[in-house]
């Protein structure tokens, strides 16, 4: 059956881009060469500006850190939609996560915390696949009420649990608006090799410098709970792409019917896919929670819906999607760290780029679009030279401007799950 039922997703693969160029892929020594070369880039920037957050260790911990729970949430995303359902409702799923993870987290733990925030996201997530799958709910509607209602609720039982009078969580330290604090949970550091690029930083070298304080981020004070992410990313990989499993789930997003009649029953791995899809948002949410050491209201800022623009950025990929997040991550890092002054050195990363794009929109022969590119990286780069910082505004609005511009570039190389957000009843097919 798994022969059959590969030959079928292949020929629905194959039909959805018959029209389209076959894509080359990178080879390593590609990605290693295009890696040196950002590094060389932000080196010499870093040298012409004089601003270290560029290329410091202190701002890449925190790209790092954030980038975690947006990074959960789109994977959180892919296994819905790679099923064929859509999941605007990874906020709402992340908001449950870190209630349940502060609720829980004060009480018993961090690592109670982590398995609190996964169930809660589960929860949704099963609210969500029983008014999709179930009962045919649009799943825009239903990802919007999954928000509306997860907001609404910790709102509530965040009064009633952690806001009452005279309760032990009350004088725990918990209000309102947030829960009594979570104990700290350990960090993870590779003795000897992080103390070894720590000292090469210190020295100030071109490149050498810079690229031990970004690697040092990777080795030196990591959360457990970034590691976890990492395995969970391979893990997506290997049983999505690798596994009969993932074959069966993915058919059921390019073309259900024809798994229905190879014997997939296609709402048992939509309704997994989409639990899961709200476990590993939910972690996204736990992680916040911990990373602040209580739940507070309003905490996800959003996140959710980044990380379903990484998905989207990410092609529906656990590499695309680990890339978007570190983007994305990189600017709430920076604007959190560096500030107004980190973000104006950007301006010039963003000109070279802007101005590198056109180049190579203009020898691929698209003049308009090249023309554009060029003359925006012209711009940017004047904004720079004719000013020492940007407004504060803009420096709380540049994650959001990025996942816009992101998503500008992103559309052209799409690939969608066949039938994504299409009603699927069972049976349908005879």
């Amino acid at each position: 059956m798994s022969t059959n039922l590969s030959a079928k997703v292949s020929e629905s693969l194959s039909s959805k881009g018959k029209d389209s160029k076959p894509r080359r892929r990178l080879s390593w020594p590609w990605i290693l060469l295009i890696i040196a070369g950002a590094l060389l880039l932000l080196s010499t920037l870093r040298e012409i500006t004089g601003v270290g957050g560029l290329t410091g260790f202190g701002t890449y911990s925190t790209a790092l850190s954030w980038s975690v729970p947006i990074g959960l949430a789109g994977l959180g995303g892919l296994w819905s939609e790679r099923a064929g359902v859509i999941n605007i409702g990874l906020e709402g799923m992340m908001i449950i996560g870190t209630f349940t993870a502060g609720w829980i987290g004060w009480q018993y733990g961090p690592w109670a915390a982590v398995v609190a925030g996964m169930a809660g996201g589960a929860l949704g997530g099963l609210v969500h696949a029983m008014a999709t799958v179930t009962f045919g709910v649009d799943h825009i509607v239903s990802g919007v009420a999954v928000n509306i209602l997860a907001l609404g609720s910790t709102q509530f039982l965040a009064k009633q649990f952690f806001g009452t009078p005279g309760s032990e969580a009350a004088m725990a330290g918990g209000n309102d608006r947030q829960s009594p604090p979570i104990e700290d949970m350990s960090e993870f550091s590779v003795p000897l090799l992080a103390d070894w690029l720590a000292s090469l930083e210190e020295q100030g070298w071109f490149f050498v410098s810079d690229t031990a304080g970004i690697a040092r981020a990777a080795v030196d004070s990591v959360s457990w709970v970034t590691l976890l992410a990492a395995g969970l990313f391979v893990m997506t990989f290997f049983v999505l792409w690798r596994s009969s499993f993932g074959l069966r789930l993915r058919s059921c997003g390019e073309n259900p019917v024809a798994a229905e009649s190879l014997g997939v029953n296609v709402y048992k791995y939509k309704y997994a896919a989409i639990t899961m899809s709200g476990a590993l948002a939910g972690l996204g949410g736990a992680f916040l929670a911990l990373y602040v050491h209580h739940y507070q209201e309003d905490q996800t800022g959003g996140r959710g819906y980044i990380g379903l623009a990484t998905m989207i950025f990410g092609n529906w990929r656990p590499g695309g999607v680990a890339m978007g997040a570190g983007i994305f991550g990189f600017m709430d890092g920076t604007q959190l760290r560096g500030g107004g002054t980190t973000i104006h050195a950007l301006l010039l990363v963003f000109a070279v780029l802007l101005v590198g794009y056109g180049l190579w929109k203009l020898y691929k022969g698209s003049r308009t679009g090249g023309m554009v590119a060029v003359a925006s990286g012209i711009l940017v780069a004047l904004w720079y030279a004719a000013t020492d910082t940007v407004p504060r505004e803009i420096v709380e609005a540049s994650p959001y401007i990025t996942t816009l511009l992101v998503l500008c570039l992103a559309t052209q190389r799409l690939r969608v799950p066949k039938t994504i957000g299409k009603p699927y009843r069972k049976g349908q097919g005879t």
